[in-house]
């Protein structure tokens, strides 16, 4: 039986918005809680679902919102939600368990279980991939430069067949932290490679099913239908009024849809539900599946090789909330924004599943945590602030490059990694790269042989020369992928 109020959908198969199976909650949490989520809670609105655990019971678990706007579907507390990168500790734990049980180690060099990756200069150890500091280039931004949408059908199989063609690091293994997606895409291969089954297989056997999460799979085909799935949005951007007559109440945000046809799983691609993530965040209390020792290794933060730790684990960042422990994730593809804590020292698990780009799930769970532990933090424990960092001191632009100089930058750039190419001209505003699918890209001057452009997988571009003086080489990158090499071809190519 379902429960609506407005666009709210609660369980009601106990007083007030309590979970099924779990205690009914007090009003005042109830109220407090729903008053995190009112803005959502409307009819026409992308939607959130949010699952309050402690001691084992959940206490508090509703929707707000529509999971189909189009269809004008509620989320309830049964919605299934693409949880982005909230999948890699579930990567991790499979790759985990199976070093708790010899199957493999975890310093072993990822070529020993995936043939395919290249020997680089350096050894990357599967420990390095789970804790970001491979110096593997990230996934989606490889993509990105060679010509990518991230609303294209993306299948494991060309993730590999990139992966298989790179030929540099973004550093030296084990000297910094950077965010590597690829890393988990092949953490995921490893663990079906040494374990013999699918990855969907693998962790519904292993995880999913023992913890009851039967709503819970990971999502690698993107023909695969799924019952009671969310979609994702984003908000319309809306200018000024300038008609000078106020209409007294704020503008209703519109919506459109943000696609996501992903067809790869491992750093992420996991579909789930918020009581479900409620009864995983759950397990590092009682340890049923993994037991101490995985559990124990998955909260373990990694050791940079200069000594230094580093905040994450095991695809969990170990962090602190006014005073009190957390372990959690948060994740960001389309417009899904997900956040799944957990408070060890309280034995209190928050969930926030939203399908809208603005929906801040991180920032919603920490109101949620203030609410149910209110009497928990401790004395005097300072609240959070955000970050104010200073504003970077002003500096003088270069003078632009002149024609002839620019003219020197123009012609044909290949990547033998990405077998894409770039074809660089000189117009009327400056130099612009062109490409098949990305169109027109501006390329602003910040230094000598520097430039910058506006795309979030190109940020930056530098240029090589050769001793002669002559441009060679453009390397790009910027983020999560550095010096990607563009080789100069010593003839234009048409466009």
């Amino acid at each position: 039986m379902i429960a609506r109020t407005g666009a709210c959908v609660a369980v009601a198969l106990l007083a007030g918005c309590g979970g099924a199976g779990g205690p009914t909650p007090s009003s005042d949490l109830a109220g407090g809680i729903d008053a995190v989520f009112a803005d959502l809670d409307r009819p026409g609105s992308p939607g959130a679902a949010v699952s309050v655990i402690r001691d084992g019971e959940i206490i508090h678990s509703r929707g707000y919102g529509y999971a189909q706007i189009e269809h004008g579907v509620p989320v309830t507390p049964r919605t299934v939600f693409h949880v982005a990168s909230v999948s890699k500790q579930f990567t991790a734990m499979a790759v985990t368990m199976l070093a708790a049980e010899g199957a493999l180690s975890l310093d072993d060099p990822v070529q020993a279980h995936l043939e395919f990756v290249p020997g680089f200069e350096h050894p990357v150890t599967v420990r390095q991939m789970i804790h970001h500091t491979s110096g593997i280039r990230d996934q989606w931004q490889l993509l990105g430069i060679s010509g990518w949408r991230l609303d294209d059908v993306i299948t494991t199989e060309q993730i590999l067949r990139l992966m298989s063609r790179q030929r540099e690091l973004n550093f030296v293994p084990g000297s910094e932290y950077l965010y590597s997606n690829m890393g988990y895409t092949l953490l995921a291969r490893t663990a079906v490679a040494v374990g013999g089954t699918s990855f969907p297989e693998f962790t519904s056997a292993r995880i999913f099913r023992p913890l009851g999460m039967d709503r819970t799979h990971f999502h690698d085909d993107h023909e695969h239908i799924v019952p009671d799935r969310a979609y994702s949005y984003r908000p319309v951007p809306t200018g000024d009024d300038e008609s000078g007559e106020g209409s007294g109440a704020a503008p209703q945000p519109e919506y459109t849809k943000a696609v996501l046809s992903y067809a790869n799983a491992g750093a992420t691609s996991l579909f789930t539900t918020a009581d479900d993530l409620a009864r995983w965040l759950d397990n590092f209390r009682h340890e049923t599946v993994g037991g101490p020792q995985v559990m124990e290794m998955m909260t373990t933060r990694g050791v940079l090789n200069s000594g230094d730790t580093i905040p994450y684990a095991h695809g969990l960042s170990i962090g602190d909330h006014r005073g009190l422990r957390t372990i959690g994730h948060g994740g960001a593809d389309a417009g899904f924004r997900t956040q799944a804590i957990w408070y060890p020292e309280a034995n209190v698990g928050v969930v926030v599943l939203t399908n809208v780009a603005n929906g801040n799930p991180g920032g919603r769970a920490r109101q949620v945590a203030e609410i149910v532990l209110a009497d928990a933090f401790p004395e005097g424990a300072p609240e959070e602030e955000e970050d104010d960092p200073s504003a970077d001191a002003d500096s003088e632009a270069p003078p632009p490059p002149d024609r002839a100089t620019l003219a020197g930058y123009a012609g044909s750039y290949y990547s033998p990694e990405l077998d894409a190419l770039y074809h660089l001209e000189v117009g009327e505003d400056g130099l612009v790269a062109r490409h098949i699918r990305h169109g027109d890209i501006a390329l602003e001057p910040r230094a000598a042989d520097e430039f910058a452009t506006d795309r979030w997988f190109m940020r930056e571009i530098r240029f090589e020369r050769a001793p002669d003086g002559a441009v060679t080489e453009m390397r790009v990158g910027g983020g999560r992928v550095r010096n990607l090499l563009f080789v100069k071809l010593t003839r234009p190519l048409p466009r």
